[in-house]
């Protein structure tokens, strides 16, 4: 970059030495990107960062306009996913009775997906004029996302057969040769915790039921990672009630456009784009765990 700038000035005031300052620059902001991108995964430290994570979308009250909400969530999250090198699988699903998602989960899987979805949890809150109301009231809608990180079999976590309620059911989708014609859908109720998990991805209930048992297991190891009990009730108190005061973010559509974190303070006006899946900033601000992103380091336009 250094050599660019230089024939630049040797060239003087000429087109070539535009375009060289302009190679300069594309460099440069190269460069700047990489440098973030390496800066921030150096902050992912935790124990099990580097793993996959489960993620479990659920909507919450306020019917259909919150089962669209959490559909918009799950495709914001999947862009995010498809945009870095992320691979997911959708475990189960329920979908909502006029449109949208009651319920998702899904196994993210690639370097460090815990590490940068870990920051998501908790509820996200919609502002907008309801496509759902003839009259064009603005609506509020709220979806809670649920994240924890898969586990080896290298971490034992005893689960008594005694404490556990299977139960099966036909799995739902568009049909197929063994689509709602078997009982191959596995739910699992871990009755000490309340802890609730569904899979129906595979058409063998075996499959189905280890995929619900791992993911069980990856929830009750968040549990027990806890000091205490009333540490992880607080933990989740963050996540709480899908309903107001307990939201993470806003996303707000009318009367104006913004995204804000209530955590950090971060936030855009670039509303459409955080939900085409531009995370970026949330996800590094929560990282950096500062009160404003505006602290951060931006790199400048040499170009102009």
């Amino acid at each position: 970059m250094k050599a660019l700038i230089e024939l630049a000035e040797m060239e003087g005031n000429t087109p070539e030495a535009k375009a060289l300052l302009k190679e300069g620059a594309e460099k440069f902001k190269k460069l700047d990107a990489d440098y973030r991108k390496f800066e921030t995964q150096s902050l992912l430290s935790g124990k099990f960062d580097a793993n996959n994570a489960y993620l479990t979308l659920n909507a919450g009250a306020g019917g259909t306009e919150s089962c669209d909400w959490a559909a918009i969530l799950y495709r914001m999250f999947t862009r995010y996913a498809e945009n870095h090198g992320y691979k997911f699988s959708v475990l189960d699903e329920q979908k909502g009775e006029e449109a949208g998602l009651k319920s998702i989960s899904l196994l993210v899987t690639g370097p460090y997906a815990y590490g940068y979805f870990k920051g998501e949890r908790g509820v996200h809150r919609l502002v907008r004029i309801s496509p759902f109301d003839s009259n064009k009231r603005r609506h509020t809608s709220f979806a809670a996302l649920d994240v924890v990180a898969e586990i080896d079999d290298s971490i034992e976590i005893e689960i008594d057969e005694k404490d556990l309620r299977v139960d099966t059911f036909r799995s739902g989708g568009a049909g197929g040769q063994h689509v709602n014609k078997t009982d191959s859908a596995i739910r699992i109720v871990h009755n000490p915790t309340g802890i609730v998990v569904q899979c129906q991805a595979e058409r063998s209930q075996h499959s189905n039921r280890a995929t619900a048992m791992k993911m069980l297991k990856a929830k009750l190891f968040e549990l027990e990672t806890d000091n205490k009990r009333k540490e992880m009730e607080k933990f989740y108190g963050d996540k709480g009630e899908i309903a107001w005061g307990r939201q993470i973010r806003s996303y707000v559509l009318q009367p104006y456009q913004m995204v804000k974190d209530h955590r950090t303070g971060a936030e855009t006006t670039q509303a459409m784009s955080v939900l085409d899946g531009d995370l970026d900033l949330f996800i590094e601000a929560n990282l950096r765990n500062k009160d404003k992103l505006a602290a951060a380091s931006t790199a400048p336009d040499i170009g102009d």
